[in-house]
């Protein structure tokens, strides 16, 4: 048990529990930037959303899709797919003992990735950029997958 705290307390974790509150607010913060556009481009999904409407003909109209809503609303999305796996994978990976400079390494690159992947997606640049800064991502989560997978078979 004393060991177990002793990682809790390591440097790893603490650079884990910075890297994934960054990353969590991060994408926390696309709930308002979608808003933002809701609101913007007066495009709802829901009738009572549509208060801002005088008319009920003007009401009708703001129930639409909008590109830029809806682009702000799948990175939304892709952050949710990709920020919890690597929440989870990296508490294990932290709890695994790695080398402090490793687990920086992974930490940093995952929130660059995740940073570079929403201008990617709501600027929007043109492909590989979204694809390689996902790939990069997903490519630190599993790394990390690997190390607990293999440090786990054998204990």
């Amino acid at each position: 048990m004393a060991e177990v705290v002793n990682m809790i307390d390591s440097e790893v974790f603490l650079a884990f529990s910075t890297y994934a509150t960054i990353v969590v607010l991060k994408m926390m913060l696309m709930s308002p930037i979608t808003a933002y556009f809701r609101f913007t481009r007066k495009a709802f999904a829901n009738p009572e959303d549509t208060g801002l409407g005088k008319s009920a003909e003007e009401k009708k109209k703001m129930l639409r899709t909008d590109a830029d809503v809806e682009r702000a609303r799948r990175c939304h999305q892709n952050d949710l797919e990709n920020v919890l796996p690597f929440v989870l994978i990296g508490l294990l990976y932290s709890l695994t003992g790695p080398d402090l400079h490793s687990a920086l390494l992974y930490f940093r690159v995952f929130v660059g990735s995740r940073f570079l992947h929403t201008v990617a997606y709501l600027a929007p640049l043109p492909q590989p950029s979204r694809a390689l800064s996902w790939m990069v991502g997903m490519g630190v989560t599993f790394a990390m997958a690997y190390r607990v997978l293999t440090t786990a078979l054998h204990l």
